[in-house]
């Protein structure tokens, strides 16, 4: 899906809401970007409805986190690698791993989301962002 959008400023995240294991990782995310220029917005929003022209019900299971920089959308391992660059030492070396042939690494990628659910569970609505991170989330302006 690696495509190109329109350009935004900053670097957007897309998740999917509902999944404890991609609220977690964006709770990490959050912690581990230094420059605090990663953006936020759950793949079920009006936001990402607006941005990436597709609106994703919270009956779907949306199988990829996205991540938008600088006009180029970038799903599965190639997007975590991408947002691995701005976060922390050692967290920005995981590009190092582009090495790996991104057919396997999609295939690790796919068996643990395929497995989300079950393994970390789900929550029946998109999570509110705490006062100190709202900022960080398209919902919130």
């Amino acid at each position: 899906m690696d495509s190109t959008l329109e350009k935004q400023e900053t670097p957007i995240v897309f998740f999917d809401g509902v999944c404890n294991l991609c609220n977690g990782t964006v709770l990490f995310f959050l912690d581990h970007n230094p420059e605090k220029n990663l953006r936020f917005a759950s793949l079920q929003s009006a936001s990402a409805e607006r941005i990436l022209g597709k609106k994703v019900l919270l009956g779907d299971s949306p199988s990829s986190v996205l991540f938008l920089e600088n006009g180029n959308l970038y799903e599965k391992s190639n997007a975590v690698l991408r947002i691995a660059k701005h976060l922390s030492f050692p967290w920005n070396l995981a590009p190092l791993f582009r090495w790996i042939p991104t057919s396997l690494r999609n295939l690790v990628y796919e068996w643990i989301a395929r497995n989300r659910y079950r393994w970390f569970g789900k929550s029946e609505a998109c999570r509110i962002p705490s006062p100190e991170y709202k900022s960080r989330f398209l919902e919130s302006e």
